[in-house]
Formats: C-alpha cells, sequence, structure tokens
C-alpha cells in the first residue's frame, strides 16, 4: 500500500498552484439493479474493491494524498488506496429525494421531459439540481487539502472537476466519460489541465 500525506484544506488557487497531476477515481460497480435510480444513497459495492485498487496502485505515484467521498460504494476503494484518506461529504453524489431507489419506468413521464429539457436546473421532488450538486462542489474545492492527487467520488461530481479544471462548457461536462470502476487522469502544464490518460473499460472487483 501507498502512503500518503492526509493533509490540511486549503483554497482551490493554492491546490492548482502545487499540484500537477491528478486522478479522478470512480467508485467500482454497485449492488443496485438495472434500470434503478440513486444518487446519494449510499448503496453497497457489488463486490470488494481490491481488483480496481491494485489497478490504480500500479499507475498512482510513491506517495500522495486522497479525497474522497464518504459514501461506502467509495470509501471502501479509498481506504485501500490510502491510511488516511480524507472525507469531504461534499463530494457524494447528486440527492435525487424521492425518486431515489426508484425504478426510472416508474418515476413520471412530465417530470423526465423536464429534467431532460432542463439538465442542470431540474430538481427532483425533494431533492437537489445538478446545478445545486456542482455547487458544492465548487466549494469543496475552495477547501481542498494541500496537495490532493487522487479524488474516489461519483460520475457528478467528478465530472464537474474534470469539466472545470479543463475549462469546457458546462453542457460539455455531461459528455466526460467515466464509468463505474474507471478513472480520469489530468497534468497541468502551467496554468492549463490536460486530460492524459483515462481507462476505457471497468475494472471489476471479483470477477
Amino acid at each position: 500500500m501507498r502512503a500518503g500525506h492526509p493533509g490540511r484544506c486549503r483554497p482551490a488557487s493554492a491546490f492548482q498552484a502545487t499540484v500537477k497531476r491528478l486522478w479522478l477515481v470512480r467508485h467500482p460497480p454497485v449492488a443496485v439493479p438495472p434500470g434503478i435510480c440513486y444518487g446519494r444513497t449510499d448503496v453497497a459495492l457489488a463486490a470488494p474493491p481490491d481488483a480496481m485498487a491494485a489497478a490504480l496502485n500500479a499507475c498512482l505515484p510513491e506517495n500522495f494524498s486522497l479525497l474522497s467521498s464518504p459514501l461506502q460504494r467509495c470509501a471502501e476503494l479509498a481506504r485501500l488506496l490510502h491510511p488516511a484518506p480524507h472525507f469531504d461529504a461534499r463530494l457524494q453524489e447528486i440527492d435525487f429525494g424521492a425518486w431515489e431507489m426508484q425504478p426510472y419506468d416508474g418515476l413520471p413521464r412530465a417530470d423526465i421531459d423536464r429534467w431532460a429539457a432542463d439538465v442542470w436546473g431540474f430538481r427532483p421532488p425533494g431533492g437537489e439540481s445538478a446545478s445545486d450538486m456542482a455547487r458544492r462542489v465548487d466549494a469543496a474545492w475552495a477547501e481542498h487539502a494541500e496537495h490532493v492527487q487522487v479524488v474516489v467520488a461519483h460520475g457528478g461530481p467528478l465530472r464537474v472537476i474534470a469539466g472545470r479544471l479543463l475549462g469546457l462548457p458546462q453542457p460539455a461536462w455531461l459528455d466526460i466519460a467515466c464509468p463505474q470502476g474507471g478513472w480520469i487522469e489530468l497534468r497541468r502544464d502551467g496554468l492549463n489541465w490536460q486530460q492524459v490518460g483515462q481507462t476505457a473499460r471497468e475494472v471489476r472487483s471479483g470477477q
């Protein structure tokens, strides 16, 4: 296991001034049937994440700090990668409110159409919008752990981080490929970030 330094929080400007490589890691596949809507719900992994941790360890530097969502599907992997990960609840996946753990086929058609028409602004009953999620992820970056090089989180928050660092317009963030069990590697050249690596397939544990 590689050791890192948990670090203390400091502004995102300092983060950008010190970190030159960043791995954005999405949790492995979860134990949720296809067609079920879930986001903030703390669902379990489909299998132990040991294989994914081993694959990541072959790519990561010897010493690094790690920031993670506290939800168990991320935390289990984070603890395999680092002896003392820093957890920030603002990196949790979007809260779908009353839609959580409901089949998509059973959701009101009118609400689905409203969501499709306003992906970033629509808010499910009792939940939050994608813009709400992006704001809290941005706030987490403003207090980012010093020298963090690895982030273990969910598809929504990771696309926000990658999209902002790469300077992409917000509508393009959703097009960033980030499958469960995959990761994106970014590198900073001066003030600009570039994507230099990405897993093209899921790394499934225990299979």
